[in-house]
């Protein structure tokens, strides 16, 4: 059995539509719900809740603990859900960190959150965990049928999706 380490942040991919609010925040997390609904024979997924932040409100201090997690799951692949924002500065943070690495890690979001009609999470998600399976060690944005190194990759606002630099 193949194990995948989930570590989620929050981002849009976990955002909820609040009545009070009349906006989109995150207020709960979604992933293990969504996680459940995916056929993933073979596959053992260990999430662990990090935090549930919009990645323009992450600070320095976010990013370390997301690093102290992902050190401390590195004996398998892992996927980091993360906001689209600034899950490249986040990416780009881990691979100045960490030496050689094993496994893959890869971060994607989503544009649309979970269960909103077009979202392209649950998409995103599944592409990750096939990612994880098959991409040599390294740093990775997985987006909309994409794979990226880390490093070569940046969002595009206007047309809403990841493209290589």
């Amino acid at each position: 059995m193949q194990r995948i380490h989930v570590l989620t942040t929050g981002g849009t991919i976990e955002k909820v539509y609040s009545e009070q609010q009349g906006a989109v925040a995150n207020l709960e997390d979604k992933i293990e719900r969504y996680l459940g609904r995916l056929r993933l024979p073979d596959t053992g997924i260990d999430t662990a809740r990090l935090m549930n932040k919009d990645s323009l409100e992450m600070t320095d201090a976010d990013r370390a603990l997301v690093l102290d997690a992902v050190r401390e799951k590195l004996d398998a692949p892992i996927v980091i859900t993360h906001g689209t924002d600034t899950m490249v500065e986040t990416g780009l943070y881990l691979k100045r960190s960490l030496g050689n690495l094993q496994f893959p890690i890869i971060l994607t979001g989503a544009m649309t959150p979970l269960g909103f009609e077009s979202s392209d999470g649950l998409q995103n998600l599944t592409e990750s965990f096939l990612a994880a399976r098959v991409l040599p060690p390294g740093i990775y944005v997985v987006m909309h049928n994409h794979v990226f190194p880390v490093d070569k990759v940046r969002k595009d606002r206007d047309r809403a999706q990841f493209v290589t630099l």
